[in-house]
């Protein structure tokens, strides 16, 4: 065994040294080569900053849908979402897809193209409303400065992309996701801003009354 251990130290011995410079250029030496050359490097990978979008979005609805074909039925997605800037603009649209990105990206480029102006006093709406779609119902009244966005469901998305603040709303109607919130955005479309809103204040008022009677004759 002595023998053996000779042989191996004699081989470590006779064996070329491994050139530890190989790695670097011939201009470069090992020692003289310091990583920390580098003056920009901060330890954390750096990522070009992503352009804002013009519109946030959010998804209000998302139902799967078939359509019966020759062969059998057809399944796709149907999303409806809302786009806004919280600055006045908004938007509402449904899109149809194979797949859940896809009817996004639709329903995303329709939107941009049936985009509103929401006219905002003191961040909240000039007067009063009322409006019906199908058998959806949406009631939208103004509110004072504090009192903050009071209403539920599709509605309070809508405003919150709307940019309006202080609002109190009721839905009269239906539960429809898709239904409110083609209404909200009809309510939204049909606020004025002028001497003769005061005038079509009373006749709303008049309409509030006989449909808040009707809902609870229903109950």
């Amino acid at each position: 065994m002595s023998d053996e251990k000779k042989v191996i130290a004699e081989n470590k011995k006779s064996a070329p040294e491994k050139n530890l410079n190989t790695n670097f250029n011939n201009n470069t030496d090992a020692k003289s080569f310091d990583f920390r050359k580098k003056k920009d490097f901060t330890g954390k990978r750096k990522f070009p900053e992503r352009p804002k979008e013009e519109f946030e979005q959010r998804i209000l609805d998302v139902a799967r849908v078939t359509r019966v074909m020759k062969g059998g039925k057809r399944m796709s997605f149907r999303v409806c979402l809302v786009i806004g800037d919280k600055k006045g603009r908004v938007a509402v649209a449904l899109g149809k897809g194979a797949d859940v990105t896809l009817a996004v990206n639709k329903a995303v480029n329709k939107a941009k193209k049936n985009v509103i102006q929401v006219p905002i006093v003191n961040d909240t709406i000039p007067h009063v409303v009322l409006t019906k779609f199908g058998s959806a119902k949406i009631l939208l009244k103004p509110a004072a400065q504090g009192r903050g966005v009071i209403s539920g469901g599709v509605v309070r998305v809508i405003l919150d992309l709307a940019g309006v603040n202080n609002i109190t709303s009721k839905i009269l109607g239906t539960n429809n996701k898709v239904n409110n919130a083609k209404c909200t955005i009809l309510a939204l479309k049909s606020l004025k801003t002028g001497g003769f809103v005061k005038k079509d204040n009373k006749n709303i008022d008049k309409k509030i009354e006989t449909t808040v009677l009707k809902e609870d004759l229903k109950k």
